[in-house]
């Protein structure tokens, strides 16, 4: 299951840089995860200063 990155997000750019895969990018002011890519390891929500990134459901 891909992690989403909920409407909290700031646009800091700190979980696109914690992703080992390059599974999230930078859409209208707001960071996407790629959830074909995403390997749902959660190094995107430790990174988050807000809490942004959850695991879909």
């Amino acid at each position: 299951m891909a992690y989403i990155i909920n409407d909290d997000c700031v646009a800091c750019g700190a979980c696109e840089a914690e992703c080992p895969v390059s599974a999230i990018s930078e859409k209208d002011g707001k960071y996407v995860v790629n959830a074909d890519e995403c390997l749902d390891c959660g190094a995107c929500a430790g990174a988050c200063p807000v809490g942004a990134p959850n695991p879909a459901e």
